[in-house]
């Protein structure tokens, strides 16, 4: 049974890992670097990005995450 919950899609779980949350976030069409786990990592550390972690492997949920580029994206509107 599988037990994996996917958006509308199909293509993302609730709970990304950080393989699926570099390709939700297109990560390698925007970066210009190799290592997108630094990407991550810096997002997590200079823009609080959402995680939880299990069995001490982050996990990336959907949910937050959407809410967080959504709050980005108001952040970075002109006022």
């Amino acid at each position: 049974m599988d037990t994996e919950t996917h958006d509308n899609n199909g293509r993302f779980p609730e709970l990304m890992t950080e393989a699926e949350l570099v390709e939700f976030l297109r990560i390698p069409a925007v970066s210009k670097g190799d290592d997108y786990g630094n990407v991550v990592a810096n997002l997590k550390r200079m823009r609080d990005l959402p995680c939880i972690h299990i069995c001490r492997q982050p996990l990336y949920p959907r949910e937050a995450i959407q809410r967080w580029i959504q709050d980005q994206t108001e952040k970075e509107q002109p006022r």
